[in-house]
């Protein structure tokens, strides 16, 4: 799937992976491949990206969205 994550200020990842973990105001949520579509509101915690060469990517975040598209696409926005 494709995965953008921008703060305010920068791009923080662009590209493709195999999950992605973060935590929400209604609990923690894993995105696989071909996912639901989904809107969230992010919460202070961890977020985690595994790309598609398996590397472990962490973000620390205190607040954002996270909306998952249809064509296998999911953006979040967090500060």
């Amino acid at each position: 799937m494709k995965i953008s994550i921008y703060s305010l200020k920068k791009i923080l990842f662009a590209g493709q992976a195999l999950s992605l973990n973060c935590k929400t105001v209604m609990g923690e949520i894993t995105v696989l491949d071909n996912h639901e579509t989904y809107i969230g509101k992010l919460t202070t915690g961890v977020m985690k990206v595994v790309d598609v060469a398996r590397k472990e990517h962490f973000f620390e975040i205190n607040s954002g969205f996270l909306e998952v598209r249809q064509g296998n696409e999911v953006r979040c926005i967090i500060e």
